[in-house]
């Protein structure tokens, strides 16, 4: 690395942000280090936020006590959003008319929640992506009569279970023909849907929600593609999320197109094609050895690409690059665990059903691509040493 890199900037103060901070720290980066995110608070972990948060469980959500910060001399900018690039004189505008110089630029600002157009903002209804969100879901959660949430992803999933263990009554919504199906496929996701049917979610598939019914200030419940109404006091809509890049657009740093999923493109480490700016986590579109950019997300990618840029930006030794994919989901008393890529699979086998527990292998031309397992921890995590050896040769 050039002793002229005296100051490292990484925009977006979340897992991906703070985890790409520890690794340059860790492979000897002395220099500067600042870490800018637009919430009020210090790097936190956001798969809690669906499931102990939310369930009251815990309020902890850190991911680091505060001295840490102190200890390892990054400068925490909170609570000021990034608003443009000039790349050429290596300056960031932040939200409160102030600029940060840099000499090398991460950004890892993450995602945003999609929302549905046309909805009003009233008093009711949440996404969830912050902790403040989590919060306001919380505090409504504890009064709440009946829970609709739009969109059975794992974000729809978890909140689902965290609601129905507070006894909550919850219909859950998804347009596709079954909870999970876009991730998962369908036959495994009749399989999660069974489940929660089981809690007493009252699950209904390939329908949507044409509208809200509003009270004054407040949701009073919804109207339904199929013409059916449903009464609620809460609402979550969880139709997905795109990359938080709308501060890029005048940058000259090149996106992805919406239509291939968005995001920062950048090669195999994380380096764009404008010089001194790097991306991570899930606002990156990185190359992967099938020769496309793909943005993953997933919570153990965050720290796999930041050991990786870490060691380009710095030019030190790379760690071995993890190949296979790992994804989980807490629902109920079920951890469901997915390795590898199971959207690559065109045939998929159910091998285990027991009931809330059950196992699924997905093949791609007759070669193992993904294992799927609900409750069976120990028979999924022996299969990553198979699909490590397949990866290449199933393009994962």
């Amino acid at each position: 690395m050039s002793e002229s890199v005296e100051h490292v900037l990484i925009v977006g103060a979340g897992l991906a942000g703070l985890r790409t901070a520890e690794e340059l720290r860790r492979a000897g980066y002395d220099g500067e280090l600042t870490l800018v995110g637009d919430e009020n608070r210090a790097p936190y972990d956001r798969p809690p936020l669906s499931k102990q948060f939310m369930r009251g469980d815990t309020d902890d959500t850190a991911l680091r006590p505060a001295e840490f910060f102190a200890d390892e001399r990054i400068t925490l900018r909170l609570g000021v959003s990034a608003t443009g690039v000039h790349t050429a004189d290596r300056q960031v505008t932040l939200g409160d008319g102030t600029s940060i110089g840099y000499d090398r630029l991460i950004i890892a600002t993450g995602l945003r929640p999609r929302r549905i157009p046309d909805f009003p903002d009233v008093r009711g209804v949440h996404v969830l992506r912050t902790h403040a969100d989590a919060l306001g879901m919380r505090e409504e959660l504890a009064n709440a009569r009946n829970a609709v949430i739009v969109g059975a992803g794992f974000i729809g999933c978890e909140l689902t279970a965290s609601f129905r263990a507070q006894g909550v009554p919850v219909v859950l919504i998804e347009p596709q023909s079954t909870p999970l199906a876009a991730a998962l496929g369908p036959q495994v996701g009749a399989l999660v849907a069974r489940m929660h049917g089981e809690e007493g979610v009252d699950v209904r598939c390939g329908v949507g929600v044409e509208a809200l019914v509003t009270e004054g200030d407040s949701v009073r419940g919804v109207r339904l593609t199929d013409g059916s109404a449903l009464e609620a006091d809460l609402v979550v809509i969880g139709v997905g999320s795109v990359p938080a890049t709308d501060w890029l657009t005048e940058s000259g740093i090149p996106l992805a197109a919406p239509i291939d999923g968005g995001g920062v493109l950048t090669d195999e480490v994380g380096r764009t094609t404008v010089p001194d700016v790097w991306a991570v986590g899930d606002v990156a579109a990185w190359l992967l050895d099938t020769g496309r950019n793909k943005r993953i997300e997933h919570w153990t990618n965050a720290g796999e690409q930041a050991a990786l840029l870490a060691a380009a930006l710095l030019g030190t030794e790379p760690p071995a690059a993890v190949r296979v994919p790992y994804v989980w989901s807490d629902q109920y008393d079920v951890k469901i665990q997915v390795l590898g890529a199971p959207a690559l699979a065109d045939e998929v086998q159910v091998v285990e059903d027991k009931g809330r527990k059950f196992l699924a292998h997905y093949f791609r031309g007759g070669t193992l691509v993904a294992v799927v397992g609900a409750g069976m921890t120990g028979k999924v995590m022996k299969m990553r040493g198979q699909l490590a050896a397949t990866a290449e040769a199933a393009a994962l």
